[in-house]
């Protein structure tokens, strides 16, 4: 019974960072819209009028930034990120269950915790200077962006031991179960 609510606790812990995940990236995927409008803006602006302001490039990058950041655990939830396999597609459940599970904890999980203490304090720093843009007519207030790394940081660890939970499930015969679960909250 004890071990029953465990199960029962992991599964919604792993549910609500796989929902959470889901709503950043949905929430950062809205933010293409304006960056693709003050890029096509700014395009215009400084090859028909010769008009260019610091300050929109700087949102450009700060908007991209944003993107990249905040999907990166929606990313991972997914299974799209970036990987450079020959055989995890060909493996029975379990075995990729091993991979993603064994590849989070000697890869993921360190790779995080030293990006997010670092982030940390790099944005903690720029807050204490107050850090705006380099260039005169920039943005103000730069920390808030470096803020967003750490942020996003967190959210992929948080994403890797979700995955780490169900690789463990799935290298026990009982992955998939979970995986149908937490894909569409709104059917439970």
């Amino acid at each position: 019974m004890f071990l029953a609510a465990q199960v029962k606790f992991m599964k919604a812990i792993v549910r609500m960072i796989d929902q959470m995940n889901e709503w950043l990236g949905k929430a950062a995927s809205w933010l293409l819209l304006p960056l693709v409008l003050i890029v096509c803006f700014d395009v215009v602006a400084r090859k028909l009028f010769n008009f260019s302001r610091i300050w929109i490039m700087d949102l450009e990058w700060h908007l991209f930034a944003l993107i990249f950041l905040l999907a990166a655990g929606y990313t991972l939830k997914h299974n799209r990120h970036v990987r450079v396999d020959l055989f995890y597609d060909k493996f029975e459940t379990k075995e990729q269950g091993q991979v993603d599970f064994f590849g989070s904890l000697i890869f993921l999980l360190p790779w995080s915790i030293i990006v997010l203490i670092y982030a940390f304090d790099y944005a903690a720093q720029s807050l204490a200077m107050n850090e705006g843009a380099s260039e005169p007519g920039g943005l103000p207030a730069r920390y808030l962006i470096k803020f967003a790394v750490p942020i996003a940081i967190f959210m992929l660890l948080l994403q890797g031991l979700s995955l780490m939970y169900k690789a463990w499930l799935a290298m026990r015969g009982n992955g998939r179960q979970i995986e149908a679960k937490t894909e569409s909250p709104a059917e439970e």
